[in-house]
């Protein structure tokens, strides 16, 4: 069985952080997203990973490499355009051979991994297996339609008037059955090859199709705000460490990670909270729930609920939540006269002062 990871994709809901960075790499929890997809791919037992890569190729062959790391043996796939998931399948099909393999959308994340589905995929070999979870607000995913027995009989992609609830999560399994859906459907209304029009038609040649609702954690880590989510979700797993030098006018409370070489004077910590190797946080208070990567500053400042990545400084700021700081990004208190905010924006920013 072989493994296809889809690392393409612009990355348009996380700008401007993805304008520098791919979006499988933003970390959570100080490690990149797409590390925690390859990881649960090597336990499940699968070695021989596709990785599809688009525009930030040369990235993510920098961060993965070989896959030795991960003990997988990892062959980049080039899309030249993010054209669908099905167009993905079609275009890694020299790799694939006929072989079963599990496709993983390299942004997402779901809590215990996917081992037990790939072993009831071996044990079955249905045509296709889905993974399915509840959500809200299903116009935003492909939607699952489900009759009285738990047989999937329809599929749509981000449907108008969704018939369930049941959402698509980002792990699919496949026999060589695909290929020809994959050859057999039209590009959508989107201009791309819909993996949900290649599973309808499986189902509508008779194909054996099945489905698992899973009741567990998943998120698609596409913006801030599920990000930021799935980083609170992972650091309450986090086990207390202290790597690093902590003096004793600080205090570290609750389950802290202090990597290697970083510094801690005069702060408080609430964890679960992880400190990057060579950070250092001087005269502050960090908040539960924040990753703060490598080589960053956090002084005189208030941080919680956020993600700060490698190399950025938080230097006399009263409060800052919620927030998705980019990397080598200065944070500072503007002056207090003239009274005026000073802005340089990029592209589709996000921006609330307080007055």
């Amino acid at each position: 069985m072989k493994a296809l990871v889809l690392s393409g994709g612009a990355g348009t809901r996380l700008r401007p952080i993805t304008h520098t960075s791919a979006k499988q790499l933003v970390p959570v929890a100080n490690k990149p997203v797409l590390f925690y997809g390859l990881e649960a791919i090597a336990e499940a037992g699968v070695t021989e990973v596709g990785i599809v890569v688009g525009d930030t190729a040369d990235e993510i062959r920098e961060a993965v490499g070989d896959g030795s790391r991960f003990g997988i043996e990892v062959t980049y796939i080039p899309q030249d355009a993010p054209l669908g998931l099905a167009h993905a399948v079609l275009i890694s099909q020299d790799f694939l051979g006929g072989d079963d393999f599990v496709m993983y959308l390299g942004d997402n994340f779901i809590v215990g991994g996917i081992t037990g589905l790939v072993d009831e995929f071996r044990a079955d070999r249905p045509d296709a297996q889905i993974l399915l979870t509840r959500v809200p607000n299903p116009t935003s995913f492909g939607v699952a339609e489900l009759d009285s027995g738990g047989l999937v009989v329809g599929l749509e992609e981000k449907p108008k008037k969704p018939k369930s609830d049941l959402a698509l999560v980002g792990v699919y399994l496949f026999t060589a059955a695909i290929h020809e859906a994959v050859r057999s459907i039209e590009p959508s209304w989107r201009g791309e090859l819909e993996i949900t029009h290649a599973i309808q038609w499986l189902i509508d040649e008779k194909r054996d199709v099945r489905s698992t609702t899973i009741s567990g954690y998943w998120k698609d880590t596409g913006n801030v705000t599920d990000m930021l989510e799935v980083n609170r979700s992972v650091l309450e797993t986090v086990e207390p460490m202290n790597a690093g030098t902590v003096d004793e006018d600080s205090e570290i409370i609750g389950r802290v990670r202090i990597e290697a070489g970083a510094r801690v004077s005069g702060s408080r910590i609430v964890g679960p909270a992880i400190i990057g190797a060579g950070a250092v946080i001087n005269d502050a208070y960090i908040g539960p729930f924040t990753s703060v990567s490598e080589d960053c500053v956090i002084e005189d400042s208030e941080i919680e609920y956020s993600i700060v990545l490698r190399g950025s400084s938080v230097t006399g700021v009263r409060r800052v939540e919620a927030s998705l700081i980019g990397r080598d990004v200065e944070v500072t208190p503007a002056p207090r006269n003239p009274s005026a905010h000073r802005l340089v924006l990029g592209d589709h920013s996000k921006v609330q002062i307080s007055s």
